[in-house]
């Protein structure tokens, strides 16, 4: 019988100051995602602090009349700004006299044309035909005039020879075979002058179905450009718009040497207007270029809805690149005091013109929110009403202010911005 060795079990020793393994890879990861967060903290603080400002848009008051973006205080050398479009005062929609189907078409957009000269045309092959038929109506009349003039011609010999014998000898020639000779003689004129009737209503007929010809021929009504093409070659155009496929203006034209701008004055400004009043004209799609302008006419009537007048600025500085539905600013000028010799003049107040945005409505109170050394200054004004997308500061700005315009829904006192995009 053999005997089993026993295990020395005084050998096997617990380590209890020495965690296992799992307990510690998870104290790690632990270890590791709580210095993660603290780095992300302070690198979000950091940023948090240098980049707290928020980014705004503003515009500056200065003391001279400025391009768009920017307020003005000209010194009363802007007495109003206006907001309207480049329109040309001869345009006109030309459409055809008569219903047809377009046969022809002549211009294209930017085509020039002269007056008279033909745009377009129908189809006129019945017209062309109705006109034939009138001439041959009317030589026929023509030839059977001449006829009735002849056989009129024959019986007034007829009548005079008759007349005569009588006279000569009684006995010859009865009286009744006079006055029968002398009654043939007035029908035969009579047939003549009706006849002759025939051919001028003839020659009338003539005249309509060439008038209806050429009516077919749509022509240029004043010299100018062609705008838009309004129909195209087989369509069924007419003088008034009939519903379905139906064509009403075949081009619109325009004379681009009487283009002017139109805006619309605030009514509460409209008396710093006048007739032959010096403007300077900006383009939206040249906002660097100015042009200048001269006022053409104020619209003796405003508009009850908006409170505003119209009021029509001549284009002084002709340009190609002016064109018509362009969006404009218009600024009116106000031309300066003559001073007298000896005579102190009183000092006007400048006009400081801002955006429309910079100001607000707060517990109706008009306010601007003025950006200085990197925060937010709410400060009470004197606003006039909106004119052109921009209103007069009656009072409370000096000149120089950044205004805030955009970037902040709700601004706070002492908020941090940053003038930025």
């Amino acid at each position: 019988m053999s005997v089993t060795p026993t295990a020395d079990l005084s050998k096997l020793r617990i380590n209890r100051d020495d965690p296992p393994p799992g307990v510690k890879r998870a104290l790690g990861r632990v270890l590791w995602l709580a210095g993660a967060a603290v780095l992300i903290f302070v690198v979000g603080a950091l940023l948090l602090r240098r980049g707290g400002a928020v980014p705004v848009q503003v515009v500056t008051v200065s003391a001279a009349a400025g391009g768009e973006g920017s307020a003005s205080a000209g010194g009363g050398s802007v007495a109003v700004v206006a907001n309207g479009y480049v329109v040309a005062r001869t345009k006109a929609a030309v459409s055809a006299k008569i219903p047809g189907r377009l046969a022809f078409l002549n211009v294209s957009e930017g085509s020039s044309v002269q007056k008279g000269d033909i745009i377009a045309r129908l189809d006129n092959a019945d017209y062309a035909a109705a006109v034939g038929q009138a001439d041959a109506q009317v030589a026929s009349a023509k030839a059977t005039l001449i006829e009735a003039q002849s056989d009129r011609d024959q019986l007034q010999r007829e009548f005079v020879r008759v007349r005569d014998i009588h006279t000569q000898n009684p006995n010859l020639v009865s009286t009744q075979e006079v006055e029968n000779a002398d009654s043939k003689a007035r029908q035969g004129d009579a047939r003549a002058e009706a006849q002759q009737a025939r051919v001028a209503a003839a020659a009338a007929a003539l005249r309509v179905a060439q008038a209806n010809l050429e009516n077919t021929y749509i022509r240029a009504p004043f010299s100018g450009t062609v705008l838009r093409k309004e129909a195209e070659v087989g369509e069924v155009v007419a003088p008034s718009v009939g519903g379905g496929l139906t064509r009403g203006a075949v081009v619109t034209m325009a004379d681009l040497a009487t283009l002017e701008v139109e805006v619309d004055v605030n009514e509460a400004y409209i008396a710093r207007i006048s007739n032959a009043q010096q403007a300077r004209i900006t383009l939206d799609a040249y906002p660097d270029t100015t042009f200048r302008g001269l006022v053409r006419q104020v619209v003796p009537t405003a508009d009850r809805q908006r409170a505003t007048v119209q009021v029509k600025v001549s284009i002084v500085d002709r340009d190609p690149r002016i064109l018509t539905e362009m969006g404009a600013k218009v600024e009116f000028l106000q031309a300066p005091r003559a001073a007298n010799a000896g005579t102190q003049q009183p000092v006007a107040r400048p006009r400081m013109i801002v955006p429309a945005e910079a100001v607000r409505s707060e517990n109706g109170r008009d306010v601007v929110w003025v950006v200085r050394d990197g925060r937010l200054q709410s400060r009470d004004v004197d606003a006039g009403p909106v004119s052109g997308n921009f209103r007069e500061i009656r009072s409370g700005l000096s000149g120089g202010e950044q205004l805030l315009v955009g970037g902040i829904e709700t601004p706070k006192q002492g908020q941090r911005v940053r003038v930025g995009p």
